[in-house]
């Protein structure tokens, strides 16, 4: 309640600060008219009444040339607090005054617009803001609105003609967004068996960003559905010199191609040159795998004891506990299968992905943040943040 009387009394304070410019004549007229209604609208605050106290000092603002503004930042502050339907009737209440000019008239129409998105009504909001580009008005602002609207809407198409636009208005390049947007496009196409315009579309998606990683990928899943393993292992290994952070996310179709062609050592091999390099605990628990079914559980154990002693992790303590588990040799099987549970109870509860922009925290792999809504920002959690100590 507090917070509300400090949000509305600027506005109030800013219909007083109106009056004294006026005229005399015009300010006492003014004065004996709305001084009884300010201190009715304080009463209604008081008596926890703040949709009647609103409506009292929105009229207490007369909207001209010099009271704009306050309503603008009163509309603002009321959808910052997440009072959308406020914010809404406000800014309405502004567009509907014939006294606006054509800067003023836009204000509002931004505003508004922002109002529509805040309360998902990305219909009417995104048709403020193609208003606002047909008057050449914020037109750098209703271009991102819009983007974010189309991404909403998974409407691919539209976010790639929007970024051609937006593009030449911003100091940074959109070429990033633009291969996602590709991408999106090629996975709608090969849902639908369109091979062919799949292949564009990725072919279109690199060109727009050579590092990306995605596009890469996708052809590498592509090969192998067509049984062209070889061509997709020489692409996957391509998706990791493009981005080495991505290689976890590439083991298991790396692991489905070398099965096929009867190559478990060359994968194992592959592997092993990123012991060196990385502690990645994907390319550990990969090389236990591959060790377990080439040389057996003792080897596949031996290895993985000798990697956590230089790069614990829990996810590789949980390996070891499971391979130490069935050896007939270990007597103290009962309470390791016991320390196994709470372990992966442990690593249930933390996300294994995160967003390297704003620090968003998932359990599954997003292109796109659902948070910040950057593009190849979210990272697969490595060390140290699995570090035991």
């Amino acid at each position: 309640m507090n917070e509300l009387v400090w949000l509305l009394l600027p506005a109030a304070a800013a219909s007083g600060w109106w009056a004294a410019r006026r005229s005399a004549s015009k300010a006492q007229e003014r004065r004996a008219r709305t001084t009884p209604a300010y201190f009715r609208g304080l009463n209604y605050l008081l008596n926890e009444e703040p949709d009647k106290a609103i409506d009292v000092f929105v009229q207490l603002l007369e909207v001209d040339s010099e009271t704009v503004e306050t309503h603008l930042a009163l509309g603002s502050l009321f959808r910052r607090r997440g009072e959308v339907e406020r914010a809404i009737r406000i800014h309405q209440n502004l567009i509907a005054r014939p006294a606006l000019d054509e800067e003023q008239r836009a204000n509002a129409l931004l505003e508004l617009g922002m109002d529509y998105m805040r309360a998902g009504l990305y219909d009417r909001a995104e048709n403020l803001f193609l208003e606002l580009k047909e008057m050449n008005q914020h037109v750098r602002k209703a271009l991102q609105n819009l983007i974010i609207i189309y991404q909403q809407e998974r409407d691919w198409e539209a976010c790639l003609r929007v970024s051609e636009e937006l593009e030449p208005l911003v100091s940074e390049s959109l070429g990033l967004a633009r291969s996602h947007y590709y991408c999106e496009l090629a996975e709608e196409a090969l849902r639908r068996k369109d091979t062919e315009k799949a292949v564009r579309l990725l072919k279109k998606a690199a060109r727009a960003e050579p590092e990306s990683v995605r596009p890469t990928h996708l052809q590498a899943r592509m090969a192998m559905e067509s049984g062209e393993c070889r061509k997709a292992i020489e692409l996957l290994h391509a998706a990791v010199e493009q981005d080495s952070s991505y290689l976890s996310e590439v083991i298991g179709d790396l692991r489905t191609c070398h099965a096929r062609l009867d190559d478990l050592g060359g994968l194992r091999r592959y592997l092993e040159g990123f012991l060196d390099d990385s502690a990645d605990v994907a390319v550990v628990l990969a090389l236990t795998d591959l060790i377990m079914e080439m040389e057996g559980e003792e080897a596949a154990s031996a290895f993985i004891t000798e990697q956590m002693e230089q790069h614990p992790t829990i996810r590789g303590l949980l390996r070891l506990i499971e391979l130490n588990s069935s050896l007939p040799h270990v007597k103290a099987g009962q309470i390791l299968v016991g320390l196994k549970d709470h372990m992966e109870r442990l690593l249930a509860e933390r996300p294994a992905y995160q967003c390297t922009k704003c620090g968003y925290s998932a359990n599954t792999m997003h292109w796109q943040c659902p948070s910040c809504r950057s593009w190849s920002t979210i990272r697969r959690k490595n060390e140290p943040d699995e570090k035991c100590r």
